[in-house]
């Protein structure tokens, strides 16, 4: 029987992880002005069921290339809003795309924020309730130990942009605005936590020059 979705929050779900996107995580976050996808899920009776009774899905927003699964099917099954960074649509041509380039608000406290370097168009969503809560995508995913932290694979884009962008937020945010940080992948690394916690103190102490020979990077 295949797993069931699990509560980060009352009302923010992970589900679990999906073939059609490397083993991504994606989230649900229910909200009453539309519930919104952070990333595709496992495309299956149970998930579309488990939806279905919580009021269906309004928008999808992909952070990345690689978690786009069965986005485009998702769309035409339930006619919700499709959103991704701008480099990245074209990798969806049958789907009708809503694009943005540095930033979006989807919902009144929930903000799509471009964070390029995993690929051309990798973003994070950030919502604004429960002490803020950063979905990171694969711009940031947990290590062995835990810690959130920017990971350079042969599938990097470019590894001094990601770096970059992990400072971008870091200079957002404040211990007061980002209290958790909801992986794309590798959850298995938070041994049964739902999130990284601490998420603002985790950037913080984000050691640059540990991950480049150029710690002053622009």
């Amino acid at each position: 029987m295949p797993k069931q979705p699990r509560a980060v929050l009352e009302n923010v779900f992970a589900f679990p992880p999906n073939r059609d996107t490397l083993g991504g995580t994606a989230y649900l976050i229910v909200e009453n002005d539309g519930n919104i996808l952070i990333d595709a899920p496992p495309w299956i009776a149970e998930i579309q069921d488990f939806l279905a009774e919580r009021g269906g899905v309004r928008t999808i927003f992909l952070t990345h290339r690689d978690n786009r699964g069965k986005a485009t099917q998702i769309q035409n099954d339930t006619g919700c809003t499709l959103v991704v960074q701008e480099q990245e649509a074209y990798l969806l041509p049958d789907a009708d795309v809503k694009t943005f380039q540095d930033e979006i608000a989807i919902l009144p406290n929930l903000t799509g924020i471009w964070t390029p370097g995993y690929s051309p168009g990798s973003s994070c969503a950030y919502y604004a309730n429960a002490g803020g809560v950063l979905f990171s995508g694969r711009h940031l995913l947990p290590n062995r130990e835990g810690m959130a932290r920017p990971q350079q694979t042969s599938k990097t884009f470019h590894w001094r942009r990601q770096l970059r962008s992990v400072k971008t937020l870091r200079d957002r945010f404040s211990p007061e605005t980002l209290a958790l940080l909801c992986p794309g992948s590798n959850t298995g690394f938070l041994r049964g936590k739902r999130a990284v916690e601490n998420a603002y103190e985790v950037l913080a102490n984000f050691k640059f020059d540990e991950y480049s020979h150029h710690p002053s990077l622009p």
